[in-house]
């Protein structure tokens, strides 16, 4: 069986954003107190690590000790300076080309796990995360204006061929097998 700390240690890791402590609980199928116990340990364990527990009254994430900021920022600024990879193109050509794109749907098309290229994306200000219109749970990604203009569009049905390529997204979406 494995233990409570290290089932919350791979869920903050995995999910890299803050969580609810009512929603851990719930995931982990423990109490509030078993969870509160769970968080002391593993902050106890990152004593001498990079990794820290940051707390708020309802939600806790993992983060990098405060010393090593400066370190971090100069592998981020390496990182943004580095081309654009193919797969970072591709997820960007996905997002300008098909509206209310979730990560399910880029993954989907791409055949491969996005989550790396997502966030890149969105450190570099090519692409925003907002709230899904019609349902709340879900998340869609959009070009930044900046992306626009970097592009020398004002919107995006100004891109190359974007009718038929938008059409060829919609028609491979489709093709998603229903959950039941």
């Amino acid at each position: 069986m494995i233990p409570l700390v290290k089932k919350l240690e791979a869920l903050l890791f995995i999910t890299s954003e803050p969580q609810s402590k009512k929603g851990l609980a719930k995931t982990l199928g423990c109490g509030f107190e078993e969870l509160t116990q769970a968080i002391s340990l593993l902050k106890e364990a990152f004593l001498e690590h990079a990794l820290i527990i940051i707390e708020t009254d309802q939600d806790i994430s993992l983060g990098t000790h405060p010393e090593l900021s400066s370190f971090i920022d100069d592998l981020r600024k390496e990182e943004l300076n580095k081309e654009l990879t193919k797969a970072s193109l591709d997820t960007l050509s996905i997002i300008l080309y098909k509206d209310l794109v979730t990560r399910a749907d880029i993954e989907y098309i791409r055949g491969v796990n996005s989550t790396f290229i997502l966030r890149n994306l969105m450190m570099r200000g090519l692409v925003d995360r907002i709230v899904h219109e019609t349902d709340s749970r879900k998340f869609v990604y959009i070009p930044t204006i900046e992306l626009l203009s970097f592009l020398g569009v004002a919107k995006r049905e100004e891109l190359p061929e974007f009718e038929s390529l938008r059409g060829a997204l919609e028609g491979r979406l489709q093709t998603i097998p229903e959950i039941e």
